[in-house]
Protein backbone atom coordinates (compact mmCIF):
# COMPACT_ATOMS: atom_id res chain seq x y z
CA UNK A 1 0.00 0.00 0.00
CA UNK A 2 1.56 3.33 -1.00
CA UNK A 3 1.29 6.41 2.20
CA UNK A 4 -1.22 9.09 1.11
CA UNK A 5 0.66 12.02 0.66
CA UNK A 6 -2.52 13.52 -0.16
CA UNK A 7 -3.28 14.40 3.65
CA UNK A 8 -0.48 16.18 4.45
CA UNK A 9 0.24 17.84 1.13
CA UNK A 10 -3.59 19.54 1.47
CA UNK A 11 -2.66 20.07 5.08
CA UNK A 12 0.23 22.20 3.88
CA UNK A 13 -1.50 23.81 0.76
CA UNK A 14 -3.41 25.84 2.86
CA UNK A 15 -1.92 29.69 2.11
CA UNK A 16 -2.69 30.06 5.93
CA UNK A 17 -1.27 26.92 7.19
CA UNK A 18 2.15 27.15 5.06
CA UNK A 19 2.61 30.37 6.66
CA UNK A 20 2.13 29.34 9.86
CA UNK A 21 4.41 25.92 9.14
CA UNK A 22 6.70 27.94 7.75
CA UNK A 23 7.23 30.69 10.86
CA UNK A 24 8.11 27.51 12.91
CA UNK A 25 10.70 26.49 10.88
CA UNK A 26 13.66 27.54 13.47
CA UNK A 27 12.62 24.68 15.75
CA UNK A 28 11.04 26.91 18.41
CA UNK A 29 7.20 26.88 19.65
CA UNK A 30 4.86 29.46 19.10
CA UNK A 31 1.43 30.57 20.82
CA UNK A 32 -1.34 30.65 18.21
CA UNK A 33 -1.50 35.04 18.62
CA UNK A 34 1.91 35.06 17.01
CA UNK A 35 0.88 32.46 14.41
CA UNK A 36 -1.70 34.31 13.95
CA UNK A 37 -0.34 37.29 13.49
CA UNK A 38 2.81 35.70 10.89
CA UNK A 39 -0.45 34.04 8.78
CA UNK A 40 -2.32 37.56 8.59
CA UNK A 41 -5.37 35.37 10.34
CA UNK A 42 -7.58 36.06 12.81
CA UNK A 43 -7.62 34.05 16.03
CA UNK A 44 -10.51 31.74 15.61
CA UNK A 45 -8.83 31.05 11.74
CA UNK A 46 -5.71 30.15 13.38
CA UNK A 47 -7.07 28.09 16.01
CA UNK A 48 -8.72 26.30 13.55
CA UNK A 49 -6.03 25.44 10.85
CA UNK A 50 -3.51 24.90 14.07
CA UNK A 51 -6.09 21.85 15.07
CA UNK A 52 -6.49 20.53 11.77
CA UNK A 53 -2.21 20.88 11.88
CA UNK A 54 -1.79 18.75 14.80
CA UNK A 55 -4.92 16.45 14.21
CA UNK A 56 -2.52 16.14 10.84
CA UNK A 57 0.45 15.01 12.31
CA UNK A 58 2.19 17.95 11.30
CA UNK A 59 2.13 19.88 14.53
CA UNK A 60 2.75 19.49 18.11
CA UNK A 61 1.19 21.27 20.94
CA UNK A 62 2.89 21.71 24.52
CA UNK A 63 1.00 23.09 27.43
CA UNK A 64 2.56 25.74 29.66
CA UNK A 65 -0.09 26.71 32.25
CA UNK A 66 -3.11 28.20 30.53
CA UNK A 67 -0.67 29.05 27.56
CA UNK A 68 -0.52 26.41 24.55
CA UNK A 69 2.71 26.18 22.54
CA UNK A 70 3.07 25.16 18.75
CA UNK A 71 6.34 23.82 17.03
CA UNK A 72 6.75 21.34 14.11
CA UNK A 73 6.09 17.53 15.11
CA UNK A 74 9.72 16.80 13.94
CA UNK A 75 12.69 17.69 11.24
CA UNK A 76 11.09 15.38 8.78
CA UNK A 77 8.14 18.11 8.20
CA UNK A 78 10.69 20.85 8.35
CA UNK A 79 12.83 18.95 5.50
CA UNK A 80 9.48 18.51 3.55
CA UNK A 81 8.78 22.50 3.97
CA UNK A 82 12.26 23.34 2.73
CA UNK A 83 12.00 20.52 -0.27
CA UNK A 84 8.35 21.99 -1.07
CA UNK A 85 10.50 25.71 -1.40
CA UNK A 86 12.98 23.77 -3.76
CA UNK A 87 9.99 23.03 -5.92
CA UNK A 88 8.37 26.49 -5.75
CA UNK A 89 8.82 28.68 -8.80
CA UNK A 90 12.01 30.36 -8.63
CA UNK A 91 11.94 34.40 -7.15
CA UNK A 92 12.82 36.74 -9.07
CA UNK A 93 15.59 39.10 -8.87
CA UNK A 94 16.55 37.04 -6.05
CA UNK A 95 19.94 38.55 -5.95
CA UNK A 96 18.32 41.99 -6.30
CA UNK A 97 17.96 43.93 -3.06
CA UNK A 98 14.65 43.57 -1.05
CA UNK A 99 13.48 44.08 2.09
CA UNK A 100 15.76 43.99 5.06
CA UNK A 101 14.34 40.89 6.87
CA UNK A 102 14.99 39.08 3.22
CA UNK A 103 18.08 39.97 2.68
CA UNK A 104 19.02 38.62 6.49
CA UNK A 105 17.32 35.10 5.75
CA UNK A 106 19.10 34.71 2.82
CA UNK A 107 22.60 35.48 4.26
CA UNK A 108 21.84 33.20 7.08
CA UNK A 109 18.65 31.48 9.15
CA UNK A 110 18.08 28.97 11.17
CA UNK A 111 16.76 25.98 9.42
CA UNK A 112 14.99 23.87 12.82
CA UNK A 113 18.33 24.24 14.59
CA UNK A 114 21.17 24.55 11.76
CA UNK A 115 21.98 27.32 9.87
CA UNK A 116 20.76 27.61 6.33
CA UNK A 117 21.57 30.54 3.91
CA UNK A 118 24.65 31.86 2.86
CA UNK A 119 26.44 31.51 6.40
CA UNK A 120 25.58 27.71 6.51
CA UNK A 121 26.54 26.67 2.69
CA UNK A 122 29.48 28.78 3.08
CA UNK A 123 30.51 27.43 6.26
CA UNK A 124 29.66 23.61 4.65
CA UNK A 125 31.38 24.06 1.96
CA UNK A 126 34.89 25.45 4.21
CA UNK A 127 34.32 22.36 6.34
CA UNK A 128 34.50 19.79 3.55
CA UNK A 129 37.22 21.71 2.05
CA UNK A 130 38.92 21.23 5.13
CA UNK A 131 38.19 17.48 5.38
CA UNK A 132 36.61 17.52 8.52
CA UNK A 133 33.27 16.25 6.51
CA UNK A 134 32.90 14.55 3.62
CA UNK A 135 29.54 14.02 1.66
CA UNK A 136 28.66 10.32 1.96
CA UNK A 137 25.62 8.39 0.12
CA UNK A 138 22.13 8.48 1.37
CA UNK A 139 22.46 12.80 1.42
CA UNK A 140 24.99 11.95 4.36
CA UNK A 141 27.41 13.66 5.52
CA UNK A 142 30.81 11.21 7.05
CA UNK A 143 32.91 13.14 9.69
CA UNK A 144 36.62 12.34 9.51
CA UNK A 145 38.98 12.06 12.26
CA UNK A 146 40.50 15.28 12.15
CA UNK A 147 36.91 16.36 11.87
CA UNK A 148 36.15 15.05 14.84
CA UNK A 149 39.28 16.25 16.58
CA UNK A 150 38.91 20.01 14.95
CA UNK A 151 34.59 20.05 16.50
CA UNK A 152 36.21 18.30 19.85
CA UNK A 153 38.79 21.55 19.90
CA UNK A 154 35.21 23.77 19.43
CA UNK A 155 33.03 22.40 22.33
CA UNK A 156 30.81 19.77 20.32
CA UNK A 157 31.27 15.94 21.02
CA UNK A 158 30.57 13.90 17.84
CA UNK A 159 30.77 10.94 19.80
CA UNK A 160 27.60 11.89 22.41
CA UNK A 161 25.41 12.95 19.24
CA UNK A 162 22.70 10.34 17.88
CA UNK A 163 20.26 9.93 15.15
CA UNK A 164 18.57 6.86 13.20
CA UNK A 165 18.86 9.29 10.08
CA UNK A 166 22.41 10.24 10.70
CA UNK A 167 24.52 12.69 12.87
CA UNK A 168 25.39 14.63 9.89
CA UNK A 169 23.06 14.96 6.90
CA UNK A 170 23.28 17.30 3.60
CA UNK A 171 20.36 19.78 3.37
CA UNK A 172 19.62 21.01 -0.09
CA UNK A 173 19.22 24.86 0.27
CA UNK A 174 16.27 26.48 -1.18
CA UNK A 175 17.81 29.79 -1.60
CA UNK A 176 21.71 28.99 -2.40
CA UNK A 177 20.88 25.78 -3.98
CA UNK A 178 23.48 24.13 -2.81
CA UNK A 179 24.02 21.75 0.71
CA UNK A 180 24.18 22.93 4.35
CA UNK A 181 24.78 21.12 7.30
CA UNK A 182 22.20 19.39 8.90
CA UNK A 183 21.03 16.91 11.67
CA UNK A 184 22.36 16.70 15.43
CA UNK A 185 25.72 17.83 14.16
CA UNK A 186 24.09 21.03 12.20
CA UNK A 187 22.19 21.50 15.34
CA UNK A 188 24.89 21.34 18.08
CA UNK A 189 27.33 23.39 15.96
CA UNK A 190 25.02 26.20 15.27
CA UNK A 191 24.07 26.27 19.29
CA UNK A 192 28.28 25.95 20.06
CA UNK A 193 28.85 28.98 17.59
CA UNK A 194 25.68 30.91 19.59
CA UNK A 195 27.40 29.89 22.92
CA UNK A 196 30.82 31.15 21.67
CA UNK A 197 29.20 34.87 21.02
CA UNK A 198 30.15 34.01 17.16
CA UNK A 199 26.59 34.36 15.90
CA UNK A 200 23.64 36.16 16.69
CA UNK A 201 20.19 34.75 16.24
CA UNK A 202 17.42 37.41 15.96
CA UNK A 203 14.57 35.72 17.74
CA UNK A 204 11.84 37.81 15.97
CA UNK A 205 12.60 35.78 13.11
CA UNK A 206 14.96 33.36 12.02
CA UNK A 207 17.53 35.19 10.95
CA UNK A 208 21.33 33.95 12.24
CA UNK A 209 24.22 36.69 11.25
CA UNK A 210 27.88 36.36 11.63
CA UNK A 211 29.87 38.77 14.22
CA UNK A 212 33.03 40.30 13.98
CA UNK A 213 34.34 37.86 16.49
CA UNK A 214 32.91 35.12 14.04
CA UNK A 215 34.10 36.36 11.04
CA UNK A 216 37.43 36.95 12.67
CA UNK A 217 37.26 33.26 13.84
CA UNK A 218 35.84 31.58 10.98
CA UNK A 219 38.74 33.39 8.92
CA UNK A 220 41.73 31.87 11.71
CA UNK A 221 40.23 28.39 11.85
CA UNK A 222 38.43 28.15 8.43
CA UNK A 223 39.63 30.19 6.28
CA UNK A 224 36.16 31.21 5.44
CA UNK A 225 35.77 34.82 4.95
CA UNK A 226 31.76 35.22 3.87
CA UNK A 227 32.49 39.01 3.11
CA UNK A 228 34.88 38.65 0.34
CA UNK A 229 32.70 35.88 -1.23
CA UNK A 230 29.85 38.03 -1.37
CA UNK A 231 31.56 40.92 -3.62
CA UNK A 232 33.41 37.94 -5.54
CA UNK A 233 29.58 36.83 -5.86
CA UNK A 234 28.35 40.58 -6.63
CA UNK A 235 31.03 41.21 -9.09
Amino acid sequence: MEPNIAAPAALIGDPGRAAMLQALLDGRAQPASALAWAAGLTAQAASNHLTKLVEGGLLKVERQGRHRYYRLHNAEVAHALEALALLAAPIRALEQPRSPLARALRGGRCCYGHLAGRLGVGLTRALEDHGHILAADDKLYAISPAGTAWFAELGVDVATLRSKRGVARQCLDWTERQHHLAGPLGVALCDRLEALGWIVRDRASRAAELTPAGRDALREHLNLDLDAEAVARAA
